[in-house]
């Protein structure tokens, strides 16, 4: 399936791909160096624990979280009201946390293009690209933006070597850093196979069908869905922010 995108270029789209191989072929061509399969290394910080507070989104006086975005101009209508519903956390579960449209200095910019995010906030314009390619069913933009909140892989938490086994013959040494273990804020939270945030079982894997990430001890446990956020997402965004 092909056609004709808003800005002129022609999309090709091959739908027998499943999610994370779309997110590969639609970040081939970019310029810049890739982590843990759609992350932008920060220009500004590196991604590990914030322990002053700095790569954090901030409370307006009103107690909420306000992550401010704009669009860019090449996505149609019916694409931003897609990305918006997913972004959408004004619900019972996110009690003080909100999501907000607003130009200002320090906003996402949500662009049409590839697909990744940078961890955490980054300051001023910040970019979170997402491809109509790959990138905008409503679990991929979920987790990119929950890059965006501050938050990891799952499968690269600091405590993964009891919950997951990576098959490193199955990966390329090229996407070896995909799956580097980091120091991360885990906020007393259980490992969560069904985060949105975790990899499917063979994501970056060397051939098809192998698998690169396999559950301990149960092999069988199903990663990598793309439905939306889970339970513990949204608990441990408002554990991050200290939301009641």
């Amino acid at each position: 399936m092909s056609g004709t995108h808003k800005e002129g270029l022609k999309v090709e789209e091959p739908y027998y791909l499943d999610i994370t191989s779309r997110i590969i072929e639609a970040n081939k061509a970019i310029s810049h160096n890739l982590v843990e399969g759609g992350v932008a290394p920060s220009k500004k910080r590196n991604a590990m624990k914030c322990s002053n507070g700095s790569c954090k989104w901030p409370k307006s006086s009103s107690g909420l979280v306000e992550v401010p975005y704009i669009f860019s101009d090449y996505f149609y209508d019916a694409e931003k009201a897609s990305i918006k519903e997913a972004m959408d956390t004004r619900k019972p579960a996110f009690a003080l946390f909100l999501i907000v449209a607003n130009l200002t200095t320090s906003a996402l910019r949500v662009k049409w293009g590839t697909c990744w995010a940078t961890i955490g906030r980054d300051g001023g314009r910040q970019l979170v690209s997402l491809s109509v390619y790959g990138c905008l069913d409503r679990g991929t933009i979920q987790h990119k933006l929950l890059h965006t909140l501050g938050f990891h892989p799952e499968h690269t938490r600091s405590d993964i070597d009891r919950y997951v086994r990576i098959s490193w013959q199955n990966v390329p040494s090229a996407s070896a850093n995909n799956f580097n273990q980091m120091n991360t804020n885990n906020l007393n939270t259980p490992y969560d196979y069904s985060s949105v945030m975790h990899y499917g079982r063979s994501f970056f894997a060397s051939s098809f069908g192998a698998d690169t990430i396999a559950p301990i001890p149960d092999s069988s446990v199903p990663i990598g869905q793309r439905n939306g956020m889970s339970y513990l997402d949204i608990l441990r965004i408002n554990r991050l922010y200290k939301c009641k």
